[in-house]
């Protein structure tokens, strides 16, 4: 299987690449983003891209794939509607439009939020925005996933690019292991997550609309 990975940079993208070139059912790896991850493997190609809605510059580079784990995002702390829409919705449309019209069997896991609100018409402006992401998404292919995972801890020395979630994830990091066995609709790892998405394109999931407690299940699968 060959995937493309986005936001590789950041703290869930990392844990999705690390454990796509750990698996010997991945043969190849794309990251798609604006800068590279600095990473080396033999499996591994790097693509900078500057315009996420535009990628009529690189389509020879982005067929031949099974696979997309799109795991670019952005916090909504500080954001207007509009500009949190246009990272988190047109960014997405944008990319998946463009891959499975490029690679018509193409698996697409978007990585989306607890809490999301698939009516895309609540109160909450993040919930809205994301719950009409998934919808399109959804409408667009009978291969897309989405992942809405809750807390998320980081393993393998991966480490959030935001201060605060850094120091926040290391405040939390000895009750994460009590969260994932008393509350496993609550939490999860990078590692767990990165497993559930390799299992989901291989196989396929019982849902398409996977919570935290899905995606445990999902990723302690072999």
């Amino acid at each position: 299987m060959r995937v493309i990975v986005t936001g590789a940079s950041g703290m869930i993208g990392q844990g999705v690449l690390r454990e796509c070139l750990l698996d010997a059912d991945v043969t190849g790896v794309l990251t798609l983003g604006r800068t590279p991850t600095g990473q080396r493997h033999a499996k591994l190609t790097e693509l900078a891209h500057r315009d996420f809605l535009d990628y009529s510059s690189i389509e020879d580079r982005l067929t031949g794939y099974d696979a997309c784990f799109f795991c670019l995002g952005v916090s909504s702390v500080g954001m207007n509607e509009a500009d949190y829409t246009r990272i988190t919705y047109d960014y997405t449309l944008a990319a998946a439009r463009t891959l499975v019209r490029l690679n018509p069997d193409m698996t697409f896991i978007y990585v989306s939020g607890a809490g999301t609100d698939s009516t895309a018409s609540g109160r909450t402006m993040w919930a809205r925005v994301k719950g009409r992401t998934e919808n399109d998404l959804l409408a667009l292919t009978d291969r897309a996933f989405m992942f809405r995972p809750g807390l998320i801890q980081p393993r393998h020395g991966i480490r959030s690019r935001t201060r605060a979630y850094r120091i926040a994830y290391a405040v939390a990091a000895p009750l994460f292991p009590v969260l994932r066995r008393l509350f496993p609709g609550v939490a999860t790892t990078t590692e767990v997550l990165g497993r559930a998405m390799i299992n989901v394109a291989l196989r396929g999931a019982p849902a398409r609309v996977l919570e935290s407690r899905d995606i445990n299940a999902v990723g302690a699968s072999t």
